[in-house]
């Protein structure tokens, strides 16, 4: 029989439509069309100068803007926001308006075409992690930007527009909804037990470890309860910390350990599913302070993540028309699958 949870952090009702329970095999995607040979790639090292100037690069050799890059940051060609100007907020009758000010960047992760983060060595990722942290600290200087969302973008499902392994930032003018949601319900568990929401599901999840997928000292991958897709993972810190800015480097290669072990599991258990990943971290604080000048201010009580959502199923109308998702897999079963893949 079908259940609705709800998830407290978030306030969203999921249905968990066991009826419907669909095991990894059951979910067959088309097979994408391989790229033609010959296929142009503007993130291909040799191409550099048909990508905007980078901002910044992993380089053991060679000019910048050249090749011999290890990782490359660069401007989005076609940004959703744009980095020159100032916001001219005002109001229309009711409603309100600014600038799309704001900041785009693409981070290449490899000069390898086509590989997926499974098949990226450790250090790699770790190298891919500390340069989006730089430039998560980076654009927390401009006081235009009160948040900076880390995303990537796999498959044509899940938005890309190319197969050369990228992430994506974006800098917005204002807090996303989701954020504020999760600010919110974190600030209200605060306010009543003095303790972090997080750290207190964290801790239930591990004592019941029926959704944990992995763990080692510093991070756990776990099956969200009220998951909205199948196979739907958070990776959390076991550690609080309102901001991923503020996560130790040292930490940073046992996150990487924890994305290659997750991302592998994935690719192994629904063969190499489209998907997003998203950090859920903290708003720009120091925003917060230069223009407040209270500490109150400061979502301490907030504990940054990361969720991964393989798109395996489509929002339709119910979804839409509710804010509710139908999920026909179970967080319980999903993240057995994971946790038991041969890795």
């Amino acid at each position: 029989m079908s259940e609705l949870r709800h998830d407290p952090v978030s306030k969203r009702w999921v249905i968990i439509a066991t009826e419907r329970s669909r095991r990894p095999s059951d979910y067959v995607l088309a097979p994408e069309s391989p790229p033609r040979e010959g296929t142009f790639c503007p993130f291909c090292p040799g191409a550099e100068d048909k990508t905007p100037p980078e901002i910044t690069a992993v380089r053991p050799g060679g000019a910048p803007n050249g090749p011999g890059w290890e990782l490359r940051v660069i401007p989005n060609k076609y940004p959703a926001l744009m980095i020159e100007g100032d916001l001219e907020r005002r109001a229309v009758g009711i409603y309100d308006r600014m600038r799309g000010i704001g900041a785009h960047e693409v981070v290449v992760e490899s000069p390898v075409h086509g590989q997926h983060l499974a098949d990226m060595a450790t250090a790699q990722i770790e190298k891919l992690l500390i340069l989006c942290q730089e430039r998560l600290r980076d654009l927390r200087r401009d006081p235009r930007f009160k948040y900076v969302l880390i995303f990537k973008n796999h498959g044509p499902l899940a938005g890309a527009t190319l197969d050369h392994p990228h992430t994506q930032l974006i800098a917005t003018p204002v807090t996303p909804r989701a954020i504020s949601v999760e600010l919110e319900s974190a600030w209200n568990h605060y306010h009543v037990k003095e303790r972090c929401i997080y750290c207190d599901m964290l801790a239930q999840e591990l004592d019941s470890g029926e959704r944990i997928v992995s763990l080692d000292e510093h991070f756990v991958a776990l099956a969200p309860y009220a998951s909205r897709f199948p196979f739907e993972t958070t990776l959390i810190p076991r550690r609080h910390l309102h901001s991923f800015a503020d996560e130790p480097r040292s930490n940073l290669q046992a996150l990487a350990r924890c994305l290659k072990d997750y991302m592998v599991r994935l690719k192994t258990v629904l063969r190499d599913p489209p998907y997003n990943f998203v950090f859920h971290t903290a708003p720009n604080t120091e925003t917060l302070v230069r223009r407040r000048n209270y500490w109150d201010t400061l979502p301490v009580d907030f504990h940054w993540h990361i969720e991964v959502l393989p798109r395996l199923t489509k929002v339709a109308g119910f979804e839409w028309g509710t804010g509710f998702y139908v999920n026909p897999t179970a967080p319980e079963e999903a993240a057995a699958f994971l946790r038991d893949a041969r890795v």
